[in-house]
């Protein structure tokens, strides 16, 4: 409900609109998922410039492919799709000619990563910023099928049937590639839950 008393109108009253001529609509469901939009693609670019991008592009692509929507279908899932596979052709570009870190302004010191805002202990510290950056590099390093479905379940926490969606997969291929992708992520980070 809105001050009003009056409830948002749904993703399918929206795209109606915005089918019918109504760009304020397209703009109101921009609104409404740009923020998860960029967190996945973010996720998996590993670059905020090039998840900017992504973003605009599947949201430019949505709007012209609006009239393909499936009235009953999740807005949500089908958009997803679109978003990732941007997201993963993006990164298959950029890391055939990529040659720093994806995390090179923590690397090299210029940033500091947000919980060192809030700084605790030195070693607590430096074994946080440790982590954070064994865990981007451990992402990084999944193959783009298990990064994406590591995203979107732990990040995005999407259902299996909403993942298998968005990649067009069974949900049996959902459930092995993040038994693959979290044993990858354990076998990456065991020293820091061994240390």
């Amino acid at each position: 409900m809105n001050e009003k008393g009056k409830a948002p109108p749904s993703d399918e009253d929206l795209i109606r609109a915005a089918l019918g001529g109504d760009e304020g609509a397209f703009r109101e469901l921009m609104e409404r998922y740009k923020n998860r939009a960029f967190g996945v693609a973010v996720g998996i670019t590993g670059d905020a410039d090039e998840a900017m991008d992504v973003v605009q592009d599947s949201f430019v692509k949505a709007y012209y492919n609006l009239k393909e929507f499936r009235f009953g279908a999740n807005f949500y899932t089908w958009f997803y799709r679109l978003l990732v596979n941007q997201a993963i052709d993006r990164w298959r570009k950029a890391s055939r000619s990529r040659t720093v870190p994806l995390d090179d302004r923590w690397l090299s010191g210029e940033a500091t990563s947000p919980e060192a805002a809030h700084p605790r202990t030195p070693e607590e510290l430096a074994r946080n910023r440790e982590l954070s950056e064994a865990l981007t590099r451990a992402v990084a390093a999944l193959p783009e099928y298990h990064r994406a479905v590591i995203l979107l379940r732990e990040v995005e926490g999407l259902a299996y049937e909403e993942i298998a969606e968005v990649l067009n997969c069974s949900v049996g291929t959902v459930m092995s590639r993040l038994h693959y992708a979290r044993a990858k992520l354990k076998e990456a980070l065991k020293e820091f839950k061994e240390g």
